[in-house]
């Protein structure tokens, strides 16, 4: 296969399906989580300790896993990932307990954490080099419409036929990414791909650029966390909404999500992604802030148009600092290792996630709900005070550079 004939976008569609199965099934729980304990008979701060252990999952295992692997050929490994990620699903669903359901989630974040890395990977070699950016951009696209299309819809489907049918769904949509993988990519693909050892990871993990910024992407991602993962309880404290109102306003913020990720490529090609992250963070931190201010100050009546209002700008601003941030590393990294820098962030962005679920859980039992918003606003003004600190060093760094 040519890299640089227009067959290549064949592969990376089937590739960013499994992506976008993946990232359907990691960001739907969120919509299911009062559903979800009532019926395996837990508290919500409990079931959300489902996300936590998914992410925790993820995050630690990829880095090993990837590396573990790394003989495999890829066409072969992300086949075998993404059959046992749709096995993974049907044991969810068959799931008869809450421990049943923890293992379940354990075993499809392994699945997972495998999957993304190699399929990444998988996509640069698919691609001329002046191209690979757009692949990688096509891959990691299966996520963004998970966020836009995939969480709105497991929240209908659950609403409607109940949370086991997601988990149902995202197998048959796993399923169909295997039959793609398996037709659609060629034998010989990413036979020779050099894959990253940990050691190599780590190299790339201990420059100080680089690890300042892995930082902002934990911060960053606790702070959404904190808020998505409880966002149905928050969205019917503060404004009374109910299950309809709740698909409604995760499909609000599915799409939000998916503007900001234009926006934030977009300025980003024309601005640099310093441009990008800091307003976002900023605006995000305003966004969440407003909402818990709403939810202790208005009625809840009142409250229904700020919060809306809330989560559309919030979504927009926490979502642009994606792309941005994946372009900050890379080229901190250098594109020969940009592979390596995107696994990275992935592994960053899910502790992130498990430490924002946590987090929120941790905030629903020591105070209310309302307070959701002012605990991931913290967060996002922390990873914006990580960006300052690195900006204002790297312009001290130039300035005695250009002294001498």
């Amino acid at each position: 296969m040519k890299p640089d004939t227009q067959q290549s976008i064949t592969p990376l569609i089937w590739l960013a399906l499994g992506a976008f199965a993946i990232g359907t099934e990691g960001f739907m729980i969120a919509a299911l989580l009062p559903q979800m304990s009532s019926d395996l008979g837990v508290s919500t701060a409990a079931a959300g300790q489902l996300v936590t252990v998914f992410a925790l999952a993820y995050a630690f295992s990829s880095p090993i896993l990837t590396a573990v692997t790394g003989h495999l050929n890829r066409r072969t490994l992300l086949i075998w990932a993404m059959a046992a990620f749709a096995a993974a699903n049907l044991i969810a669903f068959r799931a008869d307990g809450y421990w049943s359901l923890m293992a379940a989630r354990v075993l499809l974040a392994l699945a997972a954490s495998v999957y993304i890395p190699a399929a990444n990977a998988l996509a640069g070699t698919l691609a001329a080099p002046q191209r690979r950016g757009r692949a990688l951009a096509i891959v990691n696209g299966g996520t963004t419409i998970a966020i836009a299309l995939g969480v709105p819809l497991g929240a209908y489907i659950g609403a409607h036929f109940g949370w086991r049918m997601t988990f149902a769904g995202v197998s048959a949509l796993a399923l169909l990414a295997v039959a793609g993988l398996v037709n659609g990519l060629d034998r010989s693909s990413g036979a020779n791909l050099h894959v990253a050892t940990l050691a190599e990871r780590l190299a790339v993990v201990r420059q100080p650029a680089m690890l300042k910024a892995l930082l902002m992407t934990t911060l960053w991602a606790m702070g959404c966390y904190t808020v998505y993962t409880y966002l149905s309880p928050l969205l019917a404290a503060t404004a009374n909404m109910n299950a309809t109102e709740i698909g409604a306003a995760l499909f609000t913020w599915g799409a939000a999500a998916a503007v900001g990720v234009f926006i934030g490529g977009h300025v980003n090609d024309k601005k640099g992604a310093q441009s990008v992250i800091a307003p976002s963070l900023l605006i995000a931190a305003l966004a969440l802030a407003a909402m818990s201010a709403a939810g202790h100050w208005l009625l809840p009546s009142a409250a229904l148009l700020p919060v809306w209002i809330g989560v559309f700008v919030w979504g927009v601003a926490a979502w642009a600092v994606h792309p941005a941030q994946q372009a900050r590393l890379i080229g901190i990294a250098g594109v020969q290792a940009a592979p390596i820098a995107l696994s990275l962030n992935a592994s960053f962005l899910y502790l992130g996630f498990s430490l924002g679920a946590a987090l929120g859980s941790f905030t629903l039992v020591k105070g209310a709900v309302s307070d959701l918003g002012w605990v991931g606003a913290l967060c996002e003004i922390a990873a914006l005070l990580v960006v300052w600190g690195a900006g204002q060093r790297t312009s001290a760094s130039a300035v005695v550079s250009a002294s001498k």
